[in-house]
């Protein structure tokens, strides 16, 4: 390819090319194989036009081939897909939700946002306001209210509020593994086995914060998932869902936090085979200290008994 400057496009299509660019790698199709801009809409959520600017952004970037009425083919086998690394676009959604972010934990946006404020506020359309909150909305961090405005739910903010809710988590995660109604499911543990390789391959300096966090919470929702307890599977995702925002906030994408989340991603494989290889006593034991270590990160705490303890080796950022 000639050499020349690559112009990231603006608005949702570099966010929808990264999350496109990581279907195609979990898919691991072949060279050749067509893509259809309607599936990859209806996957995303979203409509043809950014996904067609998505596609457009990635046969730019080698990714992607493309035929005059036969659309658009990938153009690179899944090992070299990998190796792609999208140029960050500060303009994009994804910014603007980060941005948001940031400014609802320091208290500068209020609880209640109406869409005008925020337009003025970051000098976007409303469109593009619309979008990030609707985002937000499908997140649960935010509700549209009765009226006009939006308003944000509670969250977890604090040290204090971090410590009850890994103390709480130490309780159910590892008491769930025990559960006489335990059990692997496969499929399951197939697809989360393949996202934790995923951010090992490379995920981890190309995924979105967003996109780390959902990776971890579906891993741990898995595990829980296999107690076929309704009820700790409810209690879990509503912790995940308070403490979404605040492990954005806190993955700063520095060298440390890199490889902390690798080191991350190897303890949720290992906990993985030993779920596997049926040794639930291990992997609760596991489990705890996993958790144990996290807390111990997020409060400036010591974490209890964990040394010696394979899992809790190294300190890392939990997802």
């Amino acid at each position: 390819m000639p050499a020349k400057r690559l112009v990231v496009p603006s608005g949702l299509a570099p966010v929808l090319a990264g999350q496109v660019l990581d279907l195609l790698i979990r898919g691991d199709h072949e060279v050749g194989h067509r893509l259809t801009e309607q599936s990859l809409a209806d996957t995303l959520g979203v409509s043809r036009s950014p996904v067609r600017k998505a596609l457009q952004y990635l046969e730019a970037l080698g990714a992607l081939g493309s035929t005059p009425n036969r659309g658009f083919h990938i153009a690179m086998p899944a090992s070299a897909l990998r190796k792609i690394s999208l140029p960050a676009d500060e303009e994009s959604d994804e910014a603007v939700y980060m941005k948001l972010v940031e400014e609802r934990l320091t208290g500068a946006v209020a609880e209640e946002v109406s869409e005008a404020e925020l337009m003025e506020r970051y000098g976007l359309t409303r469109l593009q306001v619309q979008r990030v909150l609707n985002r937000m909305a499908r997140e649960n961090l935010i509700d549209r209210n009765p009226g006009r405005g939006w308003t944000f739910r509670p969250l977890l903010d604090t040290v204090s509020s971090h410590r009850e809710s890994y103390r709480f988590r130490m309780i159910i995660e590892p008491a769930a593994i025990l559960e006489p109604t335990f059990r692997v499911d496969k499929t399951v543990f197939a697809r989360v086995r393949r996202q934790q390789q995923l951010l090992l391959d490379g995920g981890v300096e190309r995924w979105t914060a967003a996109e780390r966090f959902r990776a971890g919470a579906e891993f741990h929702e898995a595990v829980i998932g296999c107690s076929n307890n309704r009820f700790l599977i409810d209690a879990l995702r509503t912790v995940n869902q308070l403490r979404r925002v605040i492990e954005y906030h806190s993955q700063t994408g520095s060298q440390q936090d890199r490889a902390r989340l690798r080191r991350q991603c190897e303890e949720h494989l290992m906990l993985l085979d030993l779920l596997e290889a049926g040794e639930r006593m291990e992997a609760s034991h596991a489990m705890r200290q996993h958790l144990d270590v996290v807390r111990a990160i997020k409060t400036g705490e010591k974490a209890n008994g964990a040394a010696g303890s394979k899992v809790a080796s190294g300190a890392h950022i939990h997802l």
